[in-house]
This record gives C-alpha cells, structure tokens and sequence, in this order.
C-alpha cells in the first residue's frame, strides 16, 4: 500500500533561503526587510536603514538594552 503525502506549500522538500524570501518580498509586493549589518551596504546606506527602522518602529531592544547599560 503506498501512502501519498501532500503537505502544504512551505511543508517538507527545499526550502527557500532568507535572500529569496527577502527578494521576493520586494519583487512581489515591494517589501524591503534588510538586516542592519549587511555587509553589501555601505555605511550611508546602513545609517539611512537604522534611521528608517527607528522612524517607523521605534529603537530596537538589543539598542535600548546598550544605551542603558
């Protein structure tokens, strides 16, 4: 007796690395998620990135959590 599985999309098999996620995000829907630290920005670019992050969400903890020692 053979037993076919059929499991949801994102469920077994390969799975997709976190740039094509991130890159399809923007692709898709225009999404942009960047770590802070991606070696591939510049620093212009990085401090533009935690300027935007910080606008629109706030401080991160692990910031808040330096700042105050």
């Amino acid at each position: 007796m053979k037993i076919s599985r059929h499991l949801p999309k994102g469920y077994g098999g390969n799975r997709r690395s976190a740039d094509d996620v991130k890159r399809d995000g923007w692709l898709e829907q225009g999404l942009l998620a960047v770590a802070i630290d991606d070696p591939r920005l510049s620093w212009p670019e990085r401090e533009l990135i935690r300027q935007l992050g910080q606008k629109l969400y706030g401080i991160p903890s692990q910031a808040k959590e330096a700042r105050h020692g």
